[in-house]
């Protein structure tokens, strides 16, 4: 697979180096040329190439029209945005992936903007915390096809109702789904006879509209 990621920082040089170590060809843009030296000293293995990769005659030398996937990982939301619409509507790359830096600009990552999915690192860390310290509560750890889908996590608390009863006594809404429970460390693929113990983190995807529902229905609860 090859891939094109603009933005030698910290996230761009590390996911050009573990792609390169996975056996991807990777091109890494950077405008800045001290940066870029850091990134050649980091990820050797990789393409390394100088330029704005907001301008489309440096996305022509990177040759993005045989690219895979296209990162946009800069710091910078704007130059992101820019990036992604030039590499999915001027080049048709398959796939467009891009980081938010400041969670206020997460909306405008969409496919009208050419982004086929988007990464906010200061919403995956919320995410991180909540889980760690919510118990009974929907976490939204991650978001799916432009925000339609999203993956959750709920911590079955000890006095549940639910503690106790298998799978197949939940009544999960629609467009919802358990994918996997972990408990004290292991995954466990569920089953229909899967029994709910307290402490099991269950991990589900579901649409934004059956996120009550699906925590009630997981929890033994009713729904609000």
């Amino acid at each position: 697979m090859r891939v094109v990621i603009s933005g030698a920082g910290a996230v761009g040089r590390h996911l050009a180096s573990d792609l390169a170590n996975r056996g991807h060809t990777v091109t890494l843009i950077e405008q800045d040329p001290a940066v870029l030296e850091i990134a050649k000293e980091w990820a050797p293995q990789v393409d390394h190439m100088i330029g704005d990769a907001c301008e489309p005659w440096v996305l022509e030398k990177a040759q993005l029209n045989t690219a895979d996937v296209v990162v946009a990982s800069t710091g910078d939301d704007e130059d992101n945005l820019v990036t992604a619409l030039l590499a999915k509507q001027e080049f048709g790359v398959p796939r467009v992936l891009a980081r938010v830096n400041h969670p206020d600009n997460e909306w405008l990552f969409t496919e009208q903007w050419g982004v086929d999915a988007a990464v906010s690192p200061p919403h995956i860390l919320t995410a991180m915390v909540e889980e760690e310290v919510t118990v009974g509560d929907l976490v939204r750890l991650m978001t799916l096809e432009r925000g339609g889908i999203s993956i959750v996590e709920l911590t079955i608390p000890a006095d549940s109702p639910s503690a106790g009863r298998p799978l197949y006594e939940m009544r999960l809404p629609p467009d919802a789904t358990i994918v996997a429970i972990i408990r004290e460390g292991h995954v466990v693929i569920p089953q229909p006879e899967t029994v709910i113990t307290d402490g099991d983190e269950v991990l589900a995807l579901t649409v934004p509209e059956a996120e009550s529902a699906l925590r009630a229905a997981v929890l033994g609860e009713e729904a609000t």
